[in-house]
């Protein structure tokens, strides 16, 4: 198939998502469990984002999903909710690997599996680099159901932490695969992908479709169904993101100010109180 008869082909599917989407989707209408229904009440979400009214039903239904999803469009939930339910229906241990590009990123999923799966139980670790590895062993040797993890470190354990494997996982999600790509992991993403079950289930997310990413998508899905919310590949409108200047020689005095100002807060927004750095995190 040529290049734009592909980018015919995604303009139509994100054309027909658009005119299909249905402000009444609840998270009950998507099939959830009344549990985690009612946890999404409890943290506020009242209904579906677009990614995941989109992604949720084929991904409760056993099909592999390909979603193309901005920045900042909840795509997190469109894959913690189904596999926390599939969790429910079967309780296996090392049952999912979610794979991310960034630290960062894996301690943003890995919180979102915490406060999501926080009343049924639920047991994951997070693993990445800059941490001591037989600490990360150690948690891996507890069979946890989800391992959150970066490529790079989750083959140093493939290679180095006895007794520790992917044969047990029946569920993959590879989550900004396009920045785990323009990172230089293909080397290990091949290496995980050749260690895990051939068959399991696989979500697979980017804000981007480039020929490397569609080249991985072949290799770790299976006629998969692809769903998109996004004509142009940005950050959503409804995101915030502004700088600041500061002295070099002042900037890291002034990041660890601000993460321990507002510790586990996420969001920047301009400060009202007119202090001396115009920046501040908030819920």
């Amino acid at each position: 198939m040529s290049d734009s008869s592909e980018h015919e082909e995604e303009k139509e599917l994100v054309d027909n998502l658009l005119e299909n989407d249905d402000e009444t989707q609840t998270f009950k209408s998507l099939k959830l469990c009344d549990e985690l229904v009612e946890v999404c009440t409890s943290i506020g979400w009242k209904k579906p984002s677009p990614i995941q009214a989109q992604a949720i039903p084929p991904t409760l239904d056993g099909q592999d999903v390909v979603g193309l999803a901005e920045t900042g469009s909840g795509k997190t939930g469109a894959f913690v909710l189904p596999i926390l339910q599939k969790l429910l229906e079967v309780n296996k241990r090392k049952f999912a690997l979610c794979l991310a590009p960034t630290r960062e990123l894996a301690i943003q999923i890995s919180d979102e599996f915490r406060t999501l799966g926080a009343t049924i139980g639920i047991k994951t670790v997070c693993i990445y680099g800059g941490v001591d590895m037989m600490e990360q062993a150690m948690q891996l040797a507890q069979n946890p159901h989800v391992i959150i993890a970066t490529p790079g470190r989750l083959v140093d354990h493939l290679e180095k932490t006895k007794g520790f494997s992917l044969k047990t996982v029946q569920f993959l999600v590879l989550d900004e695969a396009d920045k785990m790509l323009d990172q230089n992991f293909q080397v290990e993403l091949d290496k995980i992908l050749s260690l895990l079950p051939r068959t399991r289930q696989t979500l697979f997310f980017s804000a981007t479709m480039t020929k490397q990413v569609k080249k991985l998508q072949r290799a770790a899905l299976k006629d998969p169904v692809r769903v998109s919310i996004n004509k142009k590949n940005k950050s959503v409108d409804t995101l915030d993101q502004k700088y600041i200047f500061v002295p070099k020689l002042d900037q890291s005095t002034t990041l660890v100010w601000l993460l321990n100002e507002y510790q586990g807060k996420s969001i920047m927004r301009p400060l009202k109180h007119g202090k001396k750095f115009q920046t501040q995190f908030s819920p």
